[in-house]
């Protein structure tokens, strides 16, 4: 006996939408250009493998049971993906990769990354992208691990083999603490034992092998880790901790006073940020990954990229 697989074939379920567009199997027959019994037969081949009736013999119209018009519904949705998926396959043939990963740091604005998918999705492109939300050394591990081909926000040297990179920008870090904060009230500048008392928040490296990377920490300081900078933010406004913060990101609670910047001892950070890419040897850029990278020649996409931040 006949599978499923064997009868629900694309040309069958093209012959079950005749059906159903003629009204009858003599006028299906006629439009495939076969006889009725051979029209007749395949549709048994078909009932007798789903173990179900898709007709209503009793009526002289080709009438479907229900088990019939949910078979006709999935089968026109089928042949519009056979369809979909020849049409991907063949834009794929002319260079476009199948899918594109893209590591974006918790420092990245995600509004502007978006906007970028917005622009890339209206070419049309038979080409995926995946996004991936990364933090400090993570960001890059996720290219040189080979689950992303390309990486905004690295904050560490690209120098690995087949690896190559751009500067995106550089990105100026303040210290800030809440108002209500015990910091908010202290002599400046802040020496390391006043701050080693209070709780610092940091951010969680995603690296998946080594220690990761940390910043501005002290020994012996109690730590609230979180999952992103923006969580990071949103810690420091509640007064939960203090810390380092982007000033890009900081800026607009800095001028309503949500946030009050600390002079240090130390001095102030200022951190290089890069965007990374995977290059594969003598196959070069799929068309994909030549349009972000186009996209990123641009100074005011870059600029976008580390400055345009919605609060949190």
């Amino acid at each position: 006996m006949q599978t499923a697989r064997d009868v629900l074939t694309p040309d069958a379920l093209a012959m079950l939408q005749t059906i159903a567009r003629t009204g009858s199997f003599a006028a299906a027959a006629r439009s495939l250009g076969v006889v009725p019994s051979a029209l007749t037969y395949r549709v048994r081949q078909i009932e007798d493998a789903l173990d179900v009736l898709l007709y209503d013999r009793s009526s002289r119209q080709a009438r479907l049971t229900e088990a019939g018009a949910e078979l006709l519904r999935e089968g026109a949705r089928l042949l519009e993906e056979i369809d979909a998926v020849a049409n991907r396959v063949r834009r794929v043939a002319t260079g476009w990769e199948p899918q594109l990963t893209i590591a974006v740091d918790s420092i990245i604005s995600k509004a502007t990354v978006m906007e970028l998918c917005e622009s890339f999705y209206a070419l049309n492109p038979p080409t995926r992208i995946k996004l991936r939300d990364e933090t400090l050394s993570g960001t890059l591990e996720a290219l040189t691990s080979g689950q992303a081909d390309l990486a905004l926000g690295v904050a560490e040297s690209t120098t690995y083999a087949g690896i190559h990179g751009k500067p995106l920008g550089d990105v100026s870090f303040v210290y800030a603490v809440a108002p209500h904060h015990p910091l908010a009230s202290a002599p400046e500048p802040l020496k390391d034992d006043v701050v080693r008392q209070h709780r610092a928040v940091a951010v969680a490296d995603t690296i998946a092998r080594g220690r990761g990377m940390t910043f501005g920490l002290l020994g012996g300081q109690d730590v609230f880790t979180v999952a992103t900078m923006k969580d990071k933010l949103d810690a420091q406004l509640r007064g939960l901790g203090s810390g380092f913060v982007p000033e890009c990101m900081a800026r607009a609670y800095i001028e309503t006073g949500r946030l009050v910047v600390k002079k240090l001892v130390r001095p102030q950070r200022v951190v290089r940020l890069n965007y990374a890419w995977r290059s594969v040897a003598k196959l070069g850029h799929g068309r994909a990954l030549t349009w972000w990278l186009q996209q990123l020649e641009s100074a005011a996409t870059r600029a976008a990229l580390l400055e345009r931040h919605r609060g949190v």
